[in-house]
């Protein structure tokens, strides 16, 4: 196993700077990125790579960095990409993050301190039972950490680090990419696959050490708009169809196993994630997820019978249900190419760990950079409960994730 102890310091103060950095994105802006605060944390990873020597590092206009390791062995060996997202999510504040590392951990519960009733219970957090004696990063119990992804962005910078003053570590061109906005679904609109010119990519955004992932959820997105019958309240009686009524109806009549919180594994899911509206109209705005594209539109219908059996209440009412892709799953892809995927099982088996296949049930930037040219498999960077105030990492977890990056570029150097 690769020892990086002596930049184990440099690991950790990285993703603590970057983690106090805002990058919250903004689903209801058209701009891109969506906010322009994640160009903060963007220049500063170039100004941190240029001083490092990566000569071409730059910010582009749309908010994405791209960067190239030069490769270092005469053998003709395919370009790889390193990818990770600057952005957090909008479901808890970003701002004015204030991290605390909880120096080695011993199984006790973490009760944050600037709320005391957030508190990480090893009973609630499963992993925590593999940490103990390890280094464990919360934020303060008021805001999410961003360890989702900026501890991507952290392994994949440190890996930058290594490998530019390592030179024993042979590898081919490394190209480095990190996204705006994937935590809205737009991370990779604006990318140049041209310009990334890889063969293949590795995400760093996944959970537990040693986990890897070649398939995500296909995925659209469903517009349901009902349009109802106005009235004067006052005279509403054998009259008014009250559009809101209606679409309460109809989320009450989703079906508890085709939901979110009544699925697991390999089951899709419809997911109301949005309602708006009035007397007169109202929207609800539903995401639908399978591992198998004929699912999505079985589900779809669902969500069309669900309306079409309520408005039989409701003469004067109708309405549109319009579905959208987002994403599908990205194995479709990476079965074509087995290679990319096994060599990042094996760069995982070489930095000391068992290494877990699995699949995931939501997406990556890498579901739609397979389909865009880039086959990208998700690999672990020990987030977890991300999107909340109790999200943690692990700086162990962390040092792995760049053991395997730097494996992951000494295999395909190897294989070449």
């Amino acid at each position: 196993m690769m020892n990086t102890d002596n930049l184990t310091y440099s690991l950790k103060e990285r993703f603590l700077r970057y983690v106090q950095i805002d990058t919250q994105s903004d689903p209801e802006s058209p701009t891109c990125p969506s906010t322009e605060k994640q160009k903060d944390l963007g220049h500063l990873l170039v100004k941190e790579l240029l001083e490092m020597g990566v000569t071409d590092a730059h910010l582009d206009e749309q908010g994405y960095v791209y960067a190239t390791i030069p490769s270092n062995t005469d053998k003709d060996v395919p370009v790889i990409c390193f990818c990770s997202h600057m952005d957090t999510a909008p479901d808890c504040s970003g701002t004015g993050v204030k991290p605390i590392v909880h120096r080695n951990y011993q199984g006790q519960d973490l009760v944050l301190p600037d709320d005391n009733t957030q508190v990480l219970r090893m009973s609630e957090h499963p992993d925590l039972k593999n940490q103990i004696g390890n280094d464990i990063i919360t934020a303060s119990g008021t805001t999410l950490l961003g360890a989702d992804n900026k501890a991507g962005v952290a392994e994949i910078m440190d890996a930058c680090y290594q490998l530019i003053n390592h030179p024993k570590i042979k590898h081919g061109k490394i190209r480095i990419l990190f996204t705006p906005d994937e935590e809205i679904g737009r991370g990779v609109d604006k990318v140049n696959i041209a310009k990334l010119g890889a063969y293949a990519g590795y995400t760093m955004d996944g959970e537990s050490a040693g986990h890897i992932e070649n398939e995500t959820f296909s995925a659209d997105g469903a517009k349901l708009i009902i349009n109802g019958v106005s009235a004067h309240p006052g005279f509403a009686k054998g009259n008014m169809e009250s559009a809101i009524k209606i679409a309460g109806q109809i989320v009450a009549a989703l079906p508890f196993e085709l939901s979110p919180e009544g699925t697991s594994d390999k089951q899709g899911f419809v997911h109301p994630v949005g309602i708006k509206g009035h007397v007169e109209q109202a929207e609800i705005e539903f995401i639908i997820r399978d591992f198998e594209d004929d699912k999505l539109k079985e589900h779809a219908d669902v969500i069309r019978t669900i309306t079409e059996k309520v408005l039989q209440q409701f003469p004067g009412s109708s309405y549109q249900l319009t579905t959208k892709p987002q994403y599908r799953n990205m194995k479709q892809v990476l079965d074509k190419h087995p290679q990319i995927t096994e060599y990042g099982i094996e760069a995982i088996r070489r930095a000391g760990m068992t290494p877990h296949l699995q699949s995931i049930r939501g997406g990556t930037d890498g579901s739609r950079l397979s389909f865009m040219g880039l086959p990208c498999p998700n690999i672990f960077a020990g987030e977890h409960a991300f999107h909340g105030r109790q999200e943690w990492v692990s700086v162990q977890d962390m040092q792995k994730a760049v053991q395997t990056i730097l494996h992951l570029c000494m295999v395909w150097e190897e294989k070449a």
